[in-house]
């Protein structure tokens, strides 16, 4: 890319820009960007340097080094979320089976919630099978994205998001907003209370939620991650993952590298080779 300010922009954004960029993106989420996505980069971070009333990039960097809470600003702002209800719906099939063969599961964990479309998903398949909302599974909904964590939490969404969901769950599961909210819909209350929602960092040591976990979802997240990162994450996985426990990947991910660690039993669906 140009080391000078392309013309029509607002800021210089140089070759070394991006490569901060990547650094730091990669020290605190364990996120490896590729090289195409130097203009993706500068769009969404001007927005941070013109809120914060910067000269550029040079002093949002000092400023992200000086200031750790912008961290997770940083984070924000870089990562990408894209989700619908029910999206790969052969996975919702699996679950429903699973919980059929598995009348003793305990815990459900989404690790990518985004804005709340997957886990609620998840809860709706969890509500059906048991024929009400109040469960013995726990439903855990994780990111590391604070700003759609957030969005998640009030099961807020445009009506058009439910275009694909059935009559039936429509009936069941959403309200249509009135007033200031028309044009919109909510998960009903009881959905909601059947998750936990919680900010989750997966490069980070130590998780926050409790083992063993019945069933992980975890789809399309590992592709942004280097190998290094993928082999420490799918361990720490596999390690809190009942025996009998399901792992759900996207349908963009492949860990045929990783045979000591997670092995297929289905379609983007895999089980923890144990004693790995």
């Amino acid at each position: 890319m140009s080391e000078h300010q392309p013309l029509g922009k607002e800021f210089v954004f140089t070759a070394a820009h991006f490569n901060t960029v990547k650094t730091r993106l990669y020290q605190f989420a364990g996120i490896k960007l590729a090289d195409s996505k130097d203009a993706m980069v500068y769009s969404r971070l001007v927005r941070r340097i013109r809120a914060l009333k910067l000269a550029g990039f040079t002093a949002y960097f000092e400023y992200l080094q000086a200031n750790e809470g912008e961290h997770q600003e940083f984070i924000n702002a870089l990562t990408t979320n894209q989700t619908a209800f029910f999206r790969e719906p052969h996975h919702f099939e699996i679950l429903k089976q699973y919980l059929q063969a598995h009348p003793h599961t305990k815990r459900i964990w989404c690790a990518a919630s985004s804005t709340g479309e997957e886990p609620y998903s998840i809860a709706m398949v969890v509500a059906e099978h048991f024929g009400r909302f109040n469960t013995p599974i726990e439903i855990v909904a994780s990111d590391i994205d604070s700003r759609v964590l957030y969005k998640a939490q009030t099961g807020i969404y445009p009506i058009e998001r439910i275009e694909a969901v059935s009559a039936e769950r429509k009936k069941a599961f959403f309200q249509r907003g009135r007033g200031a909210q028309q044009g919109n819909v909510r998960v009903v209350p009881e959905l909601k209370q059947m998750l936990h929602f919680t900010r989750l960092n997966l490069v980070d040591e130590f998780w926050s939620i409790k083992t063993p976990i019945d069933v992980i979802f975890c789809r399309n997240v590992m592709i942004y991650f280097d190998k290094t990162t993928q082999e420490s994450i799918l361990k720490h996985m596999m390690l809190s993952l009942a025996d009998d426990g399901l792992y759900i990947a996207g349908h963009s991910e492949n860990f045929n590298m990783f045979p000591q660690i997670i092995k297929p039993v289905g379609q983007t669906t895999y089980k923890a080779v144990k004693g790995a």
